[in-house]
């Protein structure tokens, strides 16, 4: 895009979650499959790139900043270095929003960090009609009876619908009562059927497709999401309780990442993804963990900077916390916390 030569490239930084972090590096990583999930290496590495076979300039390097754990690599730690986590004098809660979510509460200059097993939903994975956030994508939707408004990436037909367009239609359904608080659809409204299958909401019938096979959101879909919302909620939770804290005492959550860029924080909070907290509270900041990298190849200070919040940042295994299983299942309810 740049329209430059690669030998002219003289150093990179690379971040990313810790499994791609050891199979870039050639590290083993069967150990992050069996707990207790302990990386290779955590520390900062430079490492020349042609050891990597990657084709910049003549004796260039690759700076991988630190990773924090099995599940929270240095991706998370360049988004708490860009979003100045390690500053804040108020709790502050960073939620990077993806298929491992990663979540950091930050108390009085404390960071302690969690990751959530939120899966693929919310970026259009395992969802029947998901897709990514491109053009044609469902974005946002809103329902007013049985008439459904639909914002298409680029104004095109649809095609397919993308994470947000996915939490809002389950939060339209929860606050409609046409979803109940157990993700069951109810099948008396007029855009709810079932044709012999699982009952599934239509967002653009045939007619309205010209034709083409409908597009829906599926009882199976809706279960995915269920479970990809809770893990996110139980994440937060347990971080707040191992602080000792109420959601209500967070003077700020920032929400990053790809999906977290473009949702509406409204409906994830009617569908009890994230707190429910006056909307000023929430930040959302887009491609943290980019901004970071950034930071981290245009400073060696930065590079520090980044060694010293992943000294600093706790780690909470979630799986092992008390009551981590009742409190997903809990979360799995279709209802603000």
């Amino acid at each position: 895009d740049a329209d430059m030569d690669p030998a002219r490239v003289l150093e990179a930084v690379v971040v990313g979650n810790t499994a791609m972090h050891h199979l870039l590096l050639g590290l083993p990583v069967e150990q992050l499959s069996r707990a207790p999930y302990v990386p290779s290496v955590s520390d900062a590495l430079d490492i020349r790139a042609r050891e990597l076979r990657v084709r910049i300039g003549p004796g260039a390097y690759i700076h991988f900043p630190p990773v924090i754990a099995g599940f929270v690599g240095s991706d998370h730690v360049a988004a708490l270095l860009a979003t100045n986590a390690h500053m804040t004098e108020e709790p502050l809660l960073v939620v990077d929003i993806g298929t491992n979510t990663e979540v950091c509460l930050a108390v009085n200059h404390r960071l302690t960090s969690a990751s959530c097993a939120s899966g693929p939903a919310f970026e259009g994975g395992h969802i029947r009609d998901g897709m990514r956030a491109a053009s044609g994508a469902i974005e946002h939707v809103q329902l007013d009876g049985a008439e459904v408004r639909l914002q298409v990436v680029e104004n095109t037909e649809p095609a397919g619908i993308c994470g947000s367009g996915i939490l809002d239609t389950l939060a339209e359904l929860t606050a409609h009562g046409i979803v109940d608080s157990g993700g069951r659809l109810k099948r008396e409204h007029p855009r709810v059927r079932t044709d012999g299958r699982s009952p599934e909401f239509v967002l653009a019938t045939e007619e309205e497709r010209a034709g083409k096979a409908a597009l829906s959101v599926t009882q199976g879909d809706i279960r995915q999401l269920q479970l990809a919302k809770a893990a996110i909620a139980t994440g937060i939770q347990a971080l707040l309780e191992h602080e000792g804290m109420e959601a209500r005492q967070l003077s700020s959550v920032i929400v990053a990442g790809a999906f977290g860029t473009y949702i509406d924080i409204r409906s994830a909070i009617t569908v009890g993804m994230l707190p429910d907290l006056p909307l000023e509270r929430f930040n959302q900041v887009g491609n943290a963990a980019g901004a970071g990298a950034k930071m981290a190849l245009s400073s060696v200070s930065q590079r520090e900077q980044a060694r010293a919040l992943a000294r600093q940042a706790g780690y909470l295994e979630l799986a092992t916390s008390p009551g981590f299983m009742k409190r997903f299942v809990d979360n799995t309810a279709l209802a603000p916390f």
